[in-house]
């Protein structure tokens, strides 16, 4: 029997008798990372990342939740289990499991590029890789990170010049800290919807900071809110919290702003195509760093880039999985974030 294996309720480790990112309650579930169809509800035990342990505890209550450090190994009825940078939001990992001859790695969701806000991606040689493939199809190639960020400050700008707030759509938690971190502070006053704050709250626990961007309370005079940024959940959107920010344009920030017509089904003014998931050419290059003999793809565009990974001779096969990238943050922002705060 493999060191893991695929069951109804997730990826399972028998000899540790531990799951990884587990959809269904089990007794012991490592979390790679906190976004809500890796972090659920109703496990007795978690082991995640320091930095994703506060977020957790604000999204799920009163868990029994230990944090790890990265590179920190530990030992399990003989497995050696380690968690390593992601590079996907903060406090996201890869996860390492060590016995005898296997060595399997579940990458969680990832990106290579470094955001200046999240650990960097690290490169985990194994035997066995089990790796998303949210945006795998070649079309998908991401712009570097300055090159998007110089033009939603330069969008920010001009509609500062003509008159209007600015209002940028990404999820409440990851990139919505990753849009902060990269803001031109000195264009306008910077806001940010209640379940952004709460994020932005608990991560300041694990030692971030986001003084930059002030909570949209109840006490304050919207109508002197000129030129700003508003950076919100796409549950915001067409909301009667939002439309107190008016005059205003809109945009959002996902990857899947570069595929044909999303800005228009989105009903945004504008989209920028800022993704905290590798794209295909980061996808090729992480298997090929882990040099694994058996590459196990999971959610998204899976059967492309498994029969893609089994053409250049690498054991590829699809592996079914409730993950879903971000799919699942966008249905977590429009059915789990507080609109008002």
């Amino acid at each position: 029997m493999p060191l893991i294996t695929f069951t109804d309720d997730g990826l399972y480790c028998k000899a540790a008798n531990v799951y990884i990112d587990p959809w269904r309650p089990v007794d012991n579930a490592l979390i790679t990372h906190a976004h809500s169809d890796h972090s659920r509800w109703g496990m007795k035990k978690y082991l995640a990342h320091h930095h994703s342990i506060p977020v957790m505890l604000r999204r799920l209550g009163d868990i029994n939740a230990r944090g790890i450090a990265y590179d920190e190994h530990i030992n399990i009825n003989g497995v050696e289990i380690s968690f390593h940078p992601a590079g996907h939001i903060p406090g996201s990992a890869q996860i390492r499991l060590a016995y005898k001859s296997e060595v399997w790695v579940v990458s969680g969701d990832y990106k290579l590029s470094s955001d200046g806000l999240s650990e960097p991606f690290e490169p985990v040689p194994c035997t066995d890789f089990i790796t998303e493939s949210t945006f795998g199809l070649p079309v998908f190639n991401w712009l570097e990170q300055k090159e998007i960020m110089a033009s939603i400050n330069q969008w920010w700008a001009k509609n500062v010049a003509d008159g209007f707030n600015s209002v940028l759509f990404g999820y409440s938690l990851g990139k919505a800290q990753r849009i902060l971190a990269n803001l031109e502070n000195s264009i306008g006053p910077i806001y940010v919807h209640g379940a952004v704050a709460n994020m932005n709250d608990a991560l300041t626990e694990s030692g971030y900071n986001f003084r930059n961007a002030m909570r949209v309370q109840n006490d304050i005079d919207i109508k002197s809110i000129r030129g700003a940024m508003i950076v919100a959940p796409p549950s915001a959107q067409g909301s009667a919290w939002l439309n107190k920010f008016k005059p205003l344009r809109t945009a959002t920030a996902s990857g899947w702003m570069s595929m044909r017509g999303a800005r228009r089904r989105r009903n945004v003014d504008t989209g920028f195509v800022l993704s905290d998931h590798a794209d295909w050419r980061e996808l090729n290059e992480a298997v090929q760093l882990s040099g694994a003999e058996r590459v196990y793809v999971t959610h998204g565009y899976s059967n492309v880039f498994a029969n893609w990974l089994s053409q250049k001779g690498i054991d590829a096969r699809v592996v079914k999985t409730e993950y879903e990238g971000e799919l699942a943050e966008i249905e977590e922002s429009q059915n789990k974030e507080p609109e008002t705060e």
